[in-house]
């Protein structure tokens, strides 16, 4: 379990795929504190610790993970937001975010806001993904690269986000630019609220068969 707030970007330095899985080896400020079996989201991805080397650590993707998110258009030399799991002992900063990347969406605007962005993004979506909860509401929550943030000006297919400086400086939005690919999830309490929804229209079409 995550928060969606960044600790720092990670270094990718060796990509190694070996049949449907991808090795990916990083490094970063806090590799020393870490532990094999740990959880780390990467973009958003919670993928586990596997070795740990020579102020480096590596973390296997397979197939699902890769066909859900942007880790296989990652190459050596770039940077991958990173948040290790939380402590369930303090304050909430972020919202409650699980690692689980439902899709990837397209960055396809960026703003000048004043010295603040706004990024736009657009997603593949149907009325079966909204029933699963694959869909953005004004002043809600969506994890973008693993960034907790504040959907506005949603659309169907599309949400835009407000990139405040630090949030630039500090994660990978500042190597985004249009057509970039980025990793989206949902918030679980919609897609909670959906499922339920969703059930109690099916038990209802039932009764009435």
């Amino acid at each position: 379990m995550f928060s969606g707030i960044v600790e720092e970007f990670a270094n990718v330095v060796n990509i190694v795929k070996e049949k449907e899985n991808l090795h990916l080896t990083l490094t970063c400020s806090f590799v020393n504190e870490l532990k094999i079996d740990q959880s780390i989201a990467h973009n958003g991805v919670c993928l586990t610790v596997v070795s740990i080397e020579n102020g480096t650590y590596t973390v296997t993707a397979m197939k699902e993970t890769i066909d859900r998110s942007n880790i296989g258009y990652l190459k050596v030399g770039d940077k991958v937001n990173v948040e290790r799991s939380l402590l369930m002992n303090g304050r909430l900063d972020g919202h409650i975010v699980q690692g689980h990347v439902d899709q990837t969406a397209k960055c396809i605007a960026i703003a000048d806001a004043g010295g603040s962005w706004y990024y736009t993004f657009q997603y593949q979506s149907d009325i079966e993904m909204v029933k699963r909860g694959y869909f953005t509401v004004d002043k809600g929550s969506v994890t973008v690269n693993g960034v907790s943030l504040t959907v506005c000006n949603p659309t169907n297919d599309s949400f835009q986000v407000a990139i405040i400086p630090y949030t630039y400086e500090h994660t990978n939005f500042h190597q985004l630019k249009v057509g970039s690919i980025v990793n989206i999830e949902f918030d679980i309490i919609g897609k909670y609220l959906s499922r339920m929804n969703q059930l109690i229209v099916d038990s209802h079409l039932n009764i009435n068969k």
